[in-house]
């Protein structure tokens, strides 16, 4: 049975949706060659003139209430169109989890949902009506916060949304609709600064942060809370403070962490959760000569479990 994939674009009204599926979603590799059936739930600034439509071979239908959204309507689609895939232009005021609960045809497929933000509102947004956009966002593997002015706070925005959605791709766009190419400015810390304390949902983002550019932090102090882990055959003058990470779903997850040193023994339990203070550097922990990020024992005490025990590396 051949499989026809449904793509879903969401987001409020003029958040940019009908402009993500038309030079972003419609110009991927795997839009297969074949008629795309387009299911457009509301009519923003932007249109899909008809000889656009004609170039992409697309049947547009629109869709003025979400009742008109049930199983015999898609199988009525599937009968009289045989799309090769379908690309709905959901209305950000309807809850996505209704359109997601709806039984499809048997062939069909959700391949992907993608959100739309607009940065100019973003902010309003997360105050005053956080758990409609939230709810949008929480399904989507790509998230694109477009019409950014300069000096807005990207690392603010990105960490209120991946605390929604951590394994969400999440592209900032500048006013002009380019691809604002990601800076120390979006990382959720200051890492200017000569000591970088890192929130306990933050781990992820400096664990690989930390190994993309360990020049940011070479020298400096860092502080986190983590676990307390040695491997077996370690010396005794060192650990490996970690962090469960979800790599890429829920059952792919794993302890993370940079070997930490000391001067003298270091006495630990295996499991405890602890505050730890130490100097980054880059250098080789073993005979090979590989190096990496080591840290260097500051202070170490007993902490809190966090909040939240998994991370992500968002």
């Amino acid at each position: 049975m051949v499989t026809t994939p449904v793509f879903v674009c969401t987001g409020f009204l003029d958040s940019g949706k009908t402009t993500l599926v038309k030079e972003t979603l419609m110009e991927q590799e795997w839009i297969e060659p074949g008629l795309t059936l387009l299911l457009l739930c509301e009519e923003g600034e932007e249109e899909y003139s008809q000889k656009y439509l004609d170039q992409k071979n697309m049947v547009l239908l629109k869709i003025e209430e979400f009742e008109q959204l049930n199983a015999t309507f898609f199988k009525n689609c599937e009968k009289n169109y045989h799309p090769t895939q379908v690309v709905i232009e959901y209305n950000g005021m309807w809850k996505l989890e209704d359109l997601l609960a709806i039984k499809y045809p048997r062939n069909w497929e959700l391949q992907g949902v993608y959100s739309t933000v607009d940065g100019t509102t973003l902010d309003m947004y997360l105050k005053n009506m956080r758990n409609m956009l939230m709810e949008q966002l929480m399904e989507s593997e790509l998230i694109v916060v477009n019409r950014c002015a300069e000096g807005v706070n990207r690392g603010g925005f990105r960490r209120a949304l991946k605390i929604q959605n951590p394994m969400a791709q999440l592209i900032f766009e500048g006013m002009d609709g380019k691809i604002i190419e990601p800076t120390e400015e979006d990382l959720p810390y200051d890492v200017k600064q000569d000591k970088i304390v890192i929130d306990d949902i933050d781990f992820g983002v400096w664990y690989v942060d930390a190994y993309d550019h360990p020049e940011l932090y070479l020298h400096k102090e860092v502080e986190f809370v983590a676990q307390s882990f040695r491997p077996r055959g370690m010396k005794d003058n060192m650990f490996v403070p970690v962090r469960k990470i979800m790599t890429c779903c829920a059952a792919d997850t794993r302890l993370y962490g940079y070997p930490c040193r000391s001067d003298k023994k270091i006495e630990i339990h295996k499991g405890e959760w602890i505050r730890v203070r130490a100097r980054f550097e880059y250098e080789s922990v073993t005979s090979f000569g590989n190096k990496q990020p080591v840290l260097h024992l500051i202070e170490m005490k007993p902490a809190e479990k966090p909040k939240e025990e998994v991370v992500t590396m968002g």
